[in-house]
Formats: structure tokens, C-alpha cells, sequence
């Protein structure tokens, strides 16, 4: 009977662990499994949620597009019809001034502003401004184009600098050096700067005879015979 409990006890005792070991390796398999499926699931629904944001997003920049080329369209085709409008004004404005040549813009103005509030085109300042540099040409025999104080306009093409001396009034400068040629200049104040000129040339300039005329017509012979020997190659 002892010999039975002791074989029993030593079968226990050796049995036991492993059967130990086994769950609990088994435990641990079955978790590392289950952690690595959870993690490929994990992996594949957030690349195909990444796959499907990318494509929700092209898609999304491709309609912004279509969109913005067919408001694009529509701004063209408006601006279109806008311009054929201000033309149909044109061709009204002439008809109605018989084709008047204008040498007054004041007037002109007044004009078109008058047909244009009957015709309820209403045109903008810029399309004002479009319509006289159209249509405006210099004129010296015109009348002096002013703004809204009555004060002549400067014309960019006519305008001028001119150095006087630090000690000089730019006053008397101006009459006596430009009223005289230009009866109808004036002065804007407002770009009248003060400042210094150095003149570089005047105070470092060193003269340098011309090479004298025999050098010069030899070293064009020479030229021409570098021509002459450089088309013979080719030639031959």
C-alpha cells in the first residue's frame, strides 16, 4: 500500500508542472495568436480606411475643380456678354453723336454718362477708364484734361526730372530754365527730393587716345583673312 501512495505521490509530483507549464504556454499561445489577428485587422482596417480618405479626398479635389472651371466658364461668358453690351453702347453713343470728334473728355463723358444711365448699362469706373484709352488719342489742339478740382492732369508720356543746385531756389531754376521751352509745366512738390550726385566719370575719368589707324585696318585684314581661310575649309 505504501509502495502504491508513493508511486501515485512521485506521479503527481512530476506530472503536475508540466501539466502547468502546458496551460499556461497554451494561454500564452492563444493570446499572441489573438493579439496578432487583432493587430493584422487593425493593420488592414487602417489602410483600407487610408485608401479609402485618399480616394474620398481625390475625388473631392476633383469636384473643387469642376467647380471652379465651370464657375471659371460662366465668369468668361459673363465678361463676354458684358463687353458685347459696352460695345452695343459704343455703336448707340455714335449713332447718337453722329460720330462727334471730341476735343473735350469733360464733355465727352457727360455724353456717354447720359446715355448710358437711359440704356441702364451702368458702367463701372474701371470700364470708364477702359473706354477712354480705347478710344482717347493725344491731342495737342484738345482741351486740357482736369479732375474733380479742375486741376490739369500730369501726363506720364510729358513728364520730366530736372538737377538743380543745392544753393540754387528751384523756383527761379524753373522759370528760368524750363517755363521758357514748356510755357505749361508745373512743379509737383510732392517729388521734390534733396540729395547729393557724385559724379563719377567727371572726377575719375582718365582719356585714352584712339590706337591709331594703320593698327586698326591691319587687325581687320587680319580678320578678313581668318574669314576668308575658315570659308575655304568649309568649302573644300
Amino acid at each position: 500500500l505504501i509502495w502504491r501512495w508513493a508511486i501515485l505521490l512521485t506521479s503527481a509530483v512530476t506530472l503536475l508542472p508540466l501539466f502547468l507549464i502546458t496551460s499556461i504556454d497554451y494561454n500564452f499561445t492563444q493570446k499572441s495568436i489573438e493579439s496578432e489577428n487583432l493587430l493584422r485587422t487593425l493593420r488592414v482596417g487602417s489602410n483600407a480606411k487610408r485608401a479609402i480618405t485618399s480616394f474620398l479626398s481625390e475625388r473631392k479635389s476633383a469636384l473643387q475643380r469642376i467647380a471652379n472651371l465651370d464657375a471659371r466658364l460662366q465668369e468668361i461668358e459673363a465678361g463676354k456678354e458684358r463687353q458685347e453690351e459696352i460695345r452695343d453702347l459704343l455703336r448707340a453713343f455714335a449713332k447718337a453723336s453722329s460720330e462727334k470728334l471730341y476735343k473735350d473728355r469733360k464733355a465727352f463723358l457727360t455724353d456717354l454718362k447720359h446715355l448710358d444711365r437711359e440704356r441702364k448699362v451702368n458702367l463701372s469706373a474701371p470700364e470708364l477708364k477702359a473706354v477712354l484709352s480705347a478710344l482717347g488719342k493725344r491731342d495737342e489742339t484738345a482741351e486740357i484734361c482736369r479732375d474733380r478740382d479742375g486741376n490739369p492732369e500730369p501726363d506720364p508720356e510729358l513728364r520730366d526730372t530736372e538737377n538743380v543746385p543745392l544753393k540754387e531756389s528751384i523756383e527761379e531754376y524753373f522759370k528760368r530754365e524750363v517755363l521758357p521751352h514748356v510755357p505749361d509745366a508745373w512743379i509737383d512738390a510732392s517729388k521734390t527730393k534733396i540729395g547729393y550726385e557724385i559724379p563719377l566719370n567727371r572726377h575719375f575719368y582718365r582719356y585714352e587716345p584712339p590706337r591709331p589707324l594703320e593698327d586698326i585696318e591691319a587687325d581687320i585684314k587680319a580678320l578678313e583673312n581668318d574669314i576668308l581661310a575658315l570659308l575655304k575649309e568649309v568649302a573644300a
